[in-house]
């Protein structure tokens, strides 16, 4: 039996990895194809609804090239035996676990989303670094759907002290040691 601090350490990442590895993903086209927001402003503020880095294929290669990540996932753990069972299973079948994959990584893609549109409010340019609108959307959209969703799954994972600590501590690293890979690799305009 691991200690609870330990124990949620590795049930939060387990289970966000997929939306980690979404987020990480949609750098990928290099905002190559369509805008999500098709070029449109607000009519309120006159700012871009989301901005041009937020495109059909980042999104879609993102939450359909991290799902296989997740299934995996779901297949290891189905077959560890009960007592190497340290994180939970995200469903009771490989098939049956599609669903919550596709609300984690599609869940990231919406919540980075999210953080977008807030950020054209805010009078933000695409690709200007703004604290904690550029890392927690992409995690807080998934769980917050999952609590909703999935609560069986998620409500043990996330609603404690210790959740909340690794989410923040492995979304901003994890978000910070990602970016600076894909600035280094080309993908990324900025290294945040």
């Amino acid at each position: 039996m691991l200690i609870p601090i330990l124990a949620s350490a590795l049930a939060v990442l387990w289970i966000l990895l997929p939306a980690y590895i979404a987020n990480a993903l949609a750098t990928l086209p290099g905002g190559r194809g369509p805008p999500m927001d098709f070029g449109k402003t607000s009519s309120r503020d006159g700012q871009r609804i989301l901005g041009s880095s937020k495109s059909w294929s980042g999104f879609l290669v993102a939450g359909f090239g991290a799902i296989p990540f997740g299934l995996i996932e779901a297949w290891v753990i189905l077959l560890a035996p009960p007592n190497l069972k340290l994180v939970p299973e995200f469903a009771p079948t490989v098939l049956a676990a599609v669903p919550v994959v596709a609300l984690l990584t599609f869940g990231a893609m919406a919540g980075d989303l999210l953080g977008s549109f807030i950020k054209r409010r805010l009078k933000r340019t695409s690709g200007a670094r703004t604290l904690l609108l550029d890392q927690l959307p992409f995690v807080v959209v998934p769980i917050a759907l999952g609590l909703v969703l999935d609560p069986g799954l998620f409500v043990p994972t996330f609603v404690s002290w210790e959740a909340v600590l690794w989410v923040v501590v492995y979304t901003l690293g994890l978000h910070a040691g990602f970016n600076w890979v894909g600035f280094k690799l080309g993908v990324k305009k900025v290294p945040w």
